[in-house]
């Protein structure tokens, strides 16, 4: 089974999903915890939340398997993203509660991990790679959107309830500022959700890594709150919440290609 799927768009934006999978190989499922294999800190839905972004010419890669395999928006070798505060590593042990991800004396070692990075990781980082490449050839400046999801209260990571839409551009340094600031007007034009601008999401490994504003390569993060599209508890796609959200979304895609250069 392939470990991604890749739709090549024609727009000079590439929306990346990396916690969008949610399956398991049998092998890894048999050494987890049976709460761990409902695979709870999945980026649910978000796919379905992103479909329309091939309409606006947009690329869009997803992967086929959960974080429990291997985080692809953590460095290949392990290191933290926020240092001195609690996070899930590349190849996550706990879940967002705090409970164990595996069964006692099944947790991988260091091959398994590297073996994981290697099967996993590195094919989706390389397709990454390329389509990065084939946009920014053809267009000559790229966007790259990172779309996450998580639950709105998470105690192990922030105090209180997040903000419904969280942009990170890591503290401005993965984009040029005209884009952040194309960005911030459209959110501060509605009224109906919170946001926040680098704050507690400041931006994972992926836009840290691949947002080169000097090489007119422009990396946003937008993490959502769950509760403005699903039930967080049943993991239930809402339809009359999803669309405003969607409607939101769209909108900073579309300021996103305005400073792309189209439209």
């Amino acid at each position: 089974m392939d470990t991604f799927a890749l739709h090549r768009g024609t727009a000079p934006l590439l929306v990346s999903l990396p916690h969008d999978g949610s399956s398991l190989p049998d092998e890894l499922a048999a050494r987890m915890t049976p709460a761990a294999r409902r695979v709870p800190d999945t980026d649910w839905h978000v796919a379905r939340l992103y479909a329309f972004a091939q309409e606006l010419g947009a690329s869009i890669l997803r992967p086929h398997w959960s974080r429990y395999v291997v985080d692809l928006n953590r460095p290949a070798d392990g290191a933290a993203l926020y240092p001195g505060r609690r996070e899930t590593g590349l190849v996550p042990t706990v879940t967002f509660a705090g409970a164990p991800v595996y069964r006692e004396g099944h947790e991988p070692d260091a091959a398994g991990i590297a073996a994981r990075v290697d099967a996993y990781w590195r094919p989706y980082h390389a397709a990454l790679v390329a389509e990065l490449a084939r946009l920014k050839a053809e267009h000559g400046r790229v966007v790259l959107w990172e779309g996450h999801s998580i639950r709105s209260v998470v105690p192990m990571f922030f105090d209180g309830r997040l903000p419904d839409f969280n942009l990170g551009t890591a503290d401005g340094a993965s984009c040029a500022p005209e884009l952040q600031t194309a960005l911030a007007h459209a959110l501060g034009a509605q009224r109906h959700y919170s946001f926040a601008i680098n704050g507690r999401f400041k931006g994972g490994y992926i836009t840290r890594r691949y947002g080169a504003p000097a090489d007119d390569v422009h990396a946003v993060q937008l993490e959502l709150a769950q509760l403005n599209y699903m039930d967080e508890d049943s993991f239930a796609w809402r339809a009359d919440l999803a669309g405003p959200t969607q409607a939101l979304i769209r909108r900073l895609l579309e300021a996103a290609l305005a400073f792309a250069g189209v439209g």
